[in-house]
């Protein structure tokens, strides 16, 4: 078996028919398996995965068990000597997997390949970050991002050696893996790929970029089922990231950051609300999210206290 496809989903119907179509479509030259793992959907995924693509291997959860952990139930139960995560909601181009597998083939030192990833529109989509510091998580709280986008992002030019490539889509050698080990489930949704890759980083494997490769990310297809709850999961796994992976200085001051960003949201909605009345029902909506991730942020820090004590 070449290739292990394991692709997680909830209550992303339609985007998960068609990605499976696009797959199905593009893979008649490489040996691959499907391995869909549900996360308890109640939109009908399930019949729809037995129904339409019944070569498909469905594995139905019990309940919402996460990213990071279903698509270690997935790799569990795969058998290639390449595992390819793919989001529901992405859609595989011409050649995508083949040349992707080919290129792996070429070049034994790469661990993680990842392809290039374009928006709904054929935009650019940016998944080739750098490793967060301080200085970056600091500049795109205040909203400097785009202006320092170097400090973030790497160039998606060519081929090259980068830090993180997004979870949405990623291929990942099973040698590898068996070295570095699998997904950190203390990550619910988020920042588990960041993780993921560098611990293969550290392991002395390659993640690479590899943009002849192409692939759709419509983006957001569960997480806009529970956008506050998947906001504060997304500020979760970011704290849970720089805990795992920085002293205890470098953990505070994160999270000082995220504070100050939240706040600097809820005083940019609240004038965006006052001031643009055609965009005060987006504008509330940010408001209410960030304070959302405000109150957990304080009872965040409350259990920190305490645990300290």
């Amino acid at each position: 078996m070449d290739l292990s496809i394991v692709i997680v989903s909830w209550n992303a119907k339609k985007f998960l028919m068609d990605c499976l179509s696009s797959i199905y479509a593009k893979t008649d030259k490489v040996k691959a398996e499907i391995i869909v793992v549900d996360n308890l959907s109640t939109d009908g995924s399930q019949q729809a995965v037995k129904r339409f693509f019944p070569a498909v291997k469905l594995i139905e959860n019990n309940s919402n068990l996460g990213f990071a952990k279903a698509n270690n139930i997935g790799i569990r139960n795969s058998l290639g000597k390449y595992i390819c995560l793919i989001n529901s909601d992405v859609i595989v181009l011409e050649k995508c997997l083949e040349d992707m597998i080919a290129f792996m083939e070429a070049q034994p030192s790469i661990g993680v390949l990842g392809p290039k990833v374009l928006n709904q529109d054929m935009t650019l989509q940016r998944t080739c970050r750098r490793f967060p510091t301080i200085v970056s998580s600091f500049l795109s709280a205040l909203g400097f991002e785009r202006v320092f986008r170097g400090l973030t992002f790497f160039p998606h030019d060519k081929t090259r050696d980068v830090d993180v490539l997004s979870g949405c889509f990623m291929i990942v050698r099973r040698k590898a893996l068996s070295q570095v080990g699998l997904l950190d489930e203390r990550f619910f949704f988020y920042a588990e790929d960041k993780d993921w890759c560098k611990r293969f980083r550290d392991a002395g494997w390659r993640n690479v970029f590899y943009p002849n490769a192409k692939a759709i990310h419509f983006g957001g297809s569960s997480s806009a089922n529970a956008p506050i709850k998947f906001y504060i999961e997304m500020q979760k796994a970011n704290i849970q990231y720089w805990r795992k992976h920085h002293g205890r200085a470098a953990q505070f001051t994160y999270l000082f950051i995220v504070f100050l960003h939240q706040i600097i949201r809820v005083i940019r909605g609240a004038a965006v609300f006052i001031l643009k009345p055609s965009e005060r029902n987006t504008s509330a909506q940010k408001i209410k999210r960030s304070i959302s991730c405000l109150k957990w942020l304080f009872s965040f820090n409350a259990e920190l206290r305490l645990s300290a004590i």
